[in-house]
């Protein structure tokens, strides 16, 4: 798509602008967020920002590539912390050696400190409070990434079902990516309908996300995944295959893709970006 091919070239370029160079001191810490942020990935985020945007504006929007950057920070941030021996414990990201396999765990940590922190600074570069509050929402408690991750590090397989799976998944990973559609929508001046509605596709399509993701933790390989295939099962993870089984999570991401699909039915072919990076 050549829409998407665009879009990424031109984040990668802001991306690298926003992160200090690796000679400025403290250079470690430049090379490690750098590292980490710089490193390949599928900019889902960043690119829902963007295709939001468009959907509501119905040209490209400037005043989008903020957010676009801050989340991606954001999730670079998440992926060093979540592959840290003591969170999620896994050596290999996007097909490289993870953050603090190379820096260190010390390093590490404050790398994504750091990455936070720049995320937030995009957007008070941009003037907007609306959009900090809708990231510091989809990031920390009681409902953020940050409290999904508690809730995936206390949960007892056997001892809780769909619904506390269905939390665990809406708040680690659907948060993020429904700030990310609704940010687009903020930068772009959307009404609050349109705002509703974004909300309610990207929390869809977030679920969605990671039922799929759960899946091909199953199914694919550590090199298709660029990481450790098979973990979720290993580390005895609550995940919707887990507690449902493998029919059941393909049904309900496929009813999620469904309703977030319904969602924008009547949005004009300016959406369908969003629609084709959303409902692949």
């Amino acid at each position: 798509m050549a829409w998407r091919d665009d879009q990424r070239r031109e984040l990668e370029l802001r991306l690298a602008a926003a992160v200090p160079p690796e000679e400025a001191a403290p250079r470690n810490l430049h090379r490690a967020m750098r590292y980490s942020l710089l490193g390949g990935g599928k900019r889902l985020r960043p690119l829902l920002v963007r295709a939001a945007a468009l959907a509501v504006a119905g040209s490209e929007c400037e005043a989008a590539w903020a957010p676009a950057v801050a989340v991606e920070c954001i999730h670079a941030y998440s992926l060093i912390h979540d592959d840290l021996p003591a969170l999620d414990n896994d050596d290999l990201r996007r097909g490289r050696p993870s953050c603090h396999k190379v820096f260190g765990e010390a390093m590490a940590i404050l790398a994504g400190d750091a990455l936070q922190t720049l995320a937030f600074s995009c957007l008070a570069g941009a003037g907007s409070a609306a959009m900090a509050a809708e990231l510091a929402r989809a990031v920390g408690t009681p409902a953020g990434m940050v409290a999904g991750q508690v809730m995936d590090m206390e949960a007892v397989r056997g001892a809780a079902g769909l619904p506390e799976v269905e939390s665990i998944h809406r708040a680690k990973t659907a948060a993020l990516i429904r700030a990310s559609v609704v940010l687009g929508g903020l930068a772009a001046g959307a009404s609050a309908g349109q705002l509703a509605e974004l909300g309610r596709f990207g929390a869809a399509v977030g679920l969605a996300f990671q039922i799929r993701d759960d899946l091909l933790d199953i199914s694919s390989t550590s090199a298709q995944l660029g990481k450790t295939a098979g973990k979720d099962e290993a580390q005895r993870k609550l995940t919707y295959p887990a507690v449902a089984g493998v029919d059941a999570a393909r049904a309900r991401a496929a009813a999620l893709r469904q309703e977030a699909g319904a969602l924008l039915a009547d949005w004009s072919a300016c959406a369908d970006p969003l629609r084709s990076l959303a409902l692949p």
